[in-house]
Protein backbone atom coordinates (compact mmCIF):
# COMPACT_ATOMS: atom_id res chain seq x y z
CA UNK A 1 0.00 0.00 0.00
CA UNK A 2 3.17 2.21 0.01
CA UNK A 3 4.12 3.80 -2.57
CA UNK A 4 7.26 4.98 -1.26
CA UNK A 5 9.07 1.70 -0.30
CA UNK A 6 12.85 1.52 -0.47
CA UNK A 7 12.39 -0.19 -3.98
CA UNK A 8 10.41 2.26 -5.33
CA UNK A 9 12.40 4.92 -3.65
CA UNK A 10 15.54 3.01 -5.72
CA UNK A 11 13.72 2.92 -9.01
CA UNK A 12 12.72 7.11 -8.82
CA UNK A 13 16.76 7.26 -8.84
CA UNK A 14 16.91 5.91 -11.99
CA UNK A 15 13.67 7.59 -12.93
CA UNK A 16 13.68 8.36 -16.89
CA UNK A 17 11.16 10.96 -17.77
CA UNK A 18 8.49 10.40 -20.24
CA UNK A 19 8.86 14.37 -21.89
CA UNK A 20 10.13 17.83 -20.75
CA UNK A 21 7.04 18.34 -18.42
CA UNK A 22 7.82 15.23 -16.66
CA UNK A 23 11.68 15.79 -15.95
CA UNK A 24 11.17 19.44 -15.20
CA UNK A 25 8.58 17.75 -12.32
CA UNK A 26 10.81 14.82 -11.34
CA UNK A 27 13.63 17.76 -11.09
CA UNK A 28 11.26 20.32 -8.73
CA UNK A 29 11.56 23.05 -11.30
CA UNK A 30 8.71 25.49 -11.17
CA UNK A 31 10.10 27.89 -13.38
CA UNK A 32 10.38 25.19 -16.53
CA UNK A 33 7.16 24.37 -15.93
CA UNK A 34 5.48 27.42 -16.11
CA UNK A 35 7.06 28.19 -19.04
CA UNK A 36 6.62 24.92 -20.64
CA UNK A 37 2.55 25.44 -19.27
CA UNK A 38 2.76 28.30 -21.83
CA UNK A 39 4.09 26.99 -24.55
CA UNK A 40 0.66 25.12 -24.52
CA UNK A 41 0.14 20.74 -24.57
CA UNK A 42 -1.14 18.14 -22.59
CA UNK A 43 -0.32 18.70 -18.94
CA UNK A 44 -1.56 15.73 -18.53
CA UNK A 45 0.66 13.24 -20.32
CA UNK A 46 1.80 10.25 -18.55
CA UNK A 47 4.89 8.46 -18.50
CA UNK A 48 5.39 4.31 -18.81
CA UNK A 49 3.60 4.09 -15.23
CA UNK A 50 0.31 6.28 -15.97
CA UNK A 51 1.95 8.93 -14.08
CA UNK A 52 1.59 12.56 -14.81
CA UNK A 53 3.89 15.36 -14.06
CA UNK A 54 2.16 15.98 -11.17
CA UNK A 55 2.32 12.59 -10.07
CA UNK A 56 5.65 12.68 -10.45
CA UNK A 57 5.69 16.00 -8.09
CA UNK A 58 3.66 14.34 -5.91
CA UNK A 59 6.29 11.58 -5.38
CA UNK A 60 8.94 13.38 -5.03
CA UNK A 61 7.39 15.87 -2.78
CA UNK A 62 8.16 18.77 -4.86
CA UNK A 63 5.75 21.51 -3.84
CA UNK A 64 6.32 24.41 -6.14
CA UNK A 65 5.93 22.21 -8.89
CA UNK A 66 2.88 20.89 -8.04
CA UNK A 67 1.73 24.19 -6.67
CA UNK A 68 3.06 25.42 -10.26
CA UNK A 69 1.25 22.25 -12.27
CA UNK A 70 -1.79 23.08 -10.36
CA UNK A 71 -2.04 26.46 -11.13
CA UNK A 72 -1.70 25.72 -14.69
CA UNK A 73 -5.06 23.32 -15.01
CA UNK A 74 -3.46 19.90 -14.26
CA UNK A 75 -5.35 17.33 -13.49
CA UNK A 76 -4.83 16.39 -9.34
CA UNK A 77 -7.51 13.35 -9.28
CA UNK A 78 -6.03 11.77 -11.94
CA UNK A 79 -4.65 7.87 -11.27
CA UNK A 80 -1.76 6.10 -11.81
CA UNK A 81 -0.94 2.26 -13.17
CA UNK A 82 -1.28 0.99 -9.09
CA UNK A 83 -4.46 3.29 -8.67
CA UNK A 84 -2.59 6.27 -6.86
CA UNK A 85 -3.70 9.70 -6.88
CA UNK A 86 -1.95 13.15 -5.47
CA UNK A 87 -3.46 13.09 -2.21
CA UNK A 88 -2.99 9.21 -1.09
CA UNK A 89 0.16 9.62 -2.30
CA UNK A 90 1.00 12.26 -0.47
CA UNK A 91 -0.64 10.79 2.47
CA UNK A 92 1.55 7.59 1.93
CA UNK A 93 4.61 10.07 1.87
CA UNK A 94 3.39 11.82 5.06
CA UNK A 95 3.80 15.07 3.25
CA UNK A 96 1.23 17.03 5.27
CA UNK A 97 2.07 20.30 2.98
CA UNK A 98 1.49 17.93 -0.29
CA UNK A 99 -1.92 16.79 1.30
CA UNK A 100 -3.26 20.22 2.04
CA UNK A 101 -1.87 22.00 -0.99
CA UNK A 102 -4.50 19.43 -3.03
CA UNK A 103 -6.64 19.60 -0.41
CA UNK A 104 -7.04 23.02 -1.14
CA UNK A 105 -6.95 22.87 -5.22
CA UNK A 106 -9.91 21.18 -5.31
CA UNK A 107 -8.50 17.08 -5.01
CA UNK A 108 -11.01 14.62 -4.01
CA UNK A 109 -10.23 12.83 -0.51
CA UNK A 110 -13.45 11.05 -1.27
CA UNK A 111 -11.63 9.11 -4.07
CA UNK A 112 -11.16 5.44 -3.89
CA UNK A 113 -7.53 4.54 -4.45
CA UNK A 114 -4.64 1.83 -4.42
CA UNK A 115 -5.00 -1.68 -5.08
CA UNK A 116 -7.08 -2.35 -2.32
CA UNK A 117 -9.83 0.25 -3.23
CA UNK A 118 -8.99 1.79 -0.38
CA UNK A 119 -8.55 5.72 0.57
CA UNK A 120 -6.20 8.03 1.34
CA UNK A 121 -7.36 8.59 4.69
CA UNK A 122 -6.99 4.41 5.26
CA UNK A 123 -3.31 4.75 4.17
CA UNK A 124 -2.68 7.64 6.55
CA UNK A 125 -3.93 5.80 9.32
CA UNK A 126 -2.36 2.39 8.31
CA UNK A 127 0.88 4.27 8.70
CA UNK A 128 -0.17 6.45 11.80
CA UNK A 129 0.56 9.49 9.67
CA UNK A 130 -1.18 11.61 12.60
CA UNK A 131 -0.71 15.12 11.21
CA UNK A 132 -2.00 14.16 7.83
CA UNK A 133 -5.16 12.23 9.44
CA UNK A 134 -7.11 15.33 10.97
CA UNK A 135 -6.49 17.22 7.54
CA UNK A 136 -8.07 14.72 5.72
CA UNK A 137 -10.86 14.32 7.93
CA UNK A 138 -11.33 18.44 8.22
CA UNK A 139 -11.20 17.75 4.15
CA UNK A 140 -14.07 15.39 4.08
CA UNK A 141 -12.19 12.10 3.75
CA UNK A 142 -14.82 9.30 4.30
CA UNK A 143 -14.62 7.63 7.81
CA UNK A 144 -15.87 4.96 7.72
CA UNK A 145 -15.02 3.52 3.77
CA UNK A 146 -14.28 0.19 4.21
CA UNK A 147 -11.59 -1.63 1.40
CA UNK A 148 -11.28 -5.10 -0.34
CA UNK A 149 -9.54 -6.42 3.35
CA UNK A 150 -12.22 -5.38 4.84
CA UNK A 151 -11.18 -2.80 6.93
CA UNK A 152 -11.84 0.65 7.42
CA UNK A 153 -9.33 3.52 8.34
CA UNK A 154 -10.01 2.86 11.77
CA UNK A 155 -9.44 -0.62 11.82
CA UNK A 156 -6.27 -0.48 9.65
CA UNK A 157 -5.23 2.15 12.53
CA UNK A 158 -5.16 -1.15 14.93
CA UNK A 159 -4.63 -4.20 12.85
CA UNK A 160 -1.59 -2.54 11.19
CA UNK A 161 -0.51 -0.22 13.44
CA UNK A 162 1.99 -0.50 16.33
CA UNK A 163 -0.16 0.58 18.99
CA UNK A 164 2.63 3.41 19.70
CA UNK A 165 2.04 7.03 20.11
CA UNK A 166 1.74 7.89 16.07
CA UNK A 167 -1.12 5.30 16.03
CA UNK A 168 -2.30 5.86 19.17
CA UNK A 169 -2.76 9.96 18.03
CA UNK A 170 -4.30 8.56 14.63
CA UNK A 171 -6.95 6.54 16.46
CA UNK A 172 -7.70 9.49 18.56
CA UNK A 173 -8.14 11.82 15.34
CA UNK A 174 -10.57 9.05 14.15
CA UNK A 175 -12.49 8.90 16.95
CA UNK A 176 -12.82 12.57 17.73
CA UNK A 177 -14.05 13.01 13.83
CA UNK A 178 -17.21 10.83 13.67
CA UNK A 179 -15.58 7.25 12.94
CA UNK A 180 -18.02 4.44 13.39
CA UNK A 181 -16.16 2.51 16.33
CA UNK A 182 -18.43 -0.44 15.92
CA UNK A 183 -17.91 -1.19 12.27
CA UNK A 184 -16.49 -4.55 12.33
CA UNK A 185 -14.05 -6.94 10.23
CA UNK A 186 -15.08 -9.25 8.06
CA UNK A 187 -14.58 -11.86 10.64
CA UNK A 188 -17.15 -9.59 13.01
CA UNK A 189 -14.60 -8.49 15.21
CA UNK A 190 -15.22 -4.64 16.34
CA UNK A 191 -12.37 -2.31 16.68
CA UNK A 192 -12.06 -2.41 20.75
CA UNK A 193 -11.99 -6.21 20.83
CA UNK A 194 -9.49 -6.43 17.98
CA UNK A 195 -6.97 -3.45 20.08
CA UNK A 196 -7.46 -5.68 23.12
CA UNK A 197 -6.49 -9.08 21.07
CA UNK A 198 -3.28 -7.05 20.20
CA UNK A 199 -2.11 -6.15 23.25
CA UNK A 200 -2.81 -2.48 22.27
CA UNK A 201 -4.04 -0.89 25.72
CA UNK A 202 -3.87 2.69 25.38
CA UNK A 203 -5.52 2.64 22.08
CA UNK A 204 -8.25 0.11 23.47
CA UNK A 205 -8.81 2.46 25.68
CA UNK A 206 -9.95 5.28 23.57
CA UNK A 207 -12.80 3.42 22.07
CA UNK A 208 -14.42 1.86 25.05
CA UNK A 209 -13.88 5.46 26.92
CA UNK A 210 -16.18 6.56 23.96
CA UNK A 211 -18.54 4.28 24.36
CA UNK A 212 -17.83 1.27 22.03
CA UNK A 213 -18.91 -2.53 21.98
CA UNK A 214 -16.81 -5.07 22.55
Amino acid sequence: MQPASASRRRRWRKYHPANRRHAAAARGDAAEIKRLAATGGNLDTRDGQGRTPLIVAAFQRHIPAARALIEAGADLNLLENQAYDVITIASVLDDLEMVKLAIASGGNTRAITSPYKGTALIAAAHLGHADVVPALIAGKAPLDHVNNLGWTALIEAIVLGDGGARHQATVDALIKGGADLNLPDRQGVRPLSLARSRGHAKIAEMPDQAGAKP
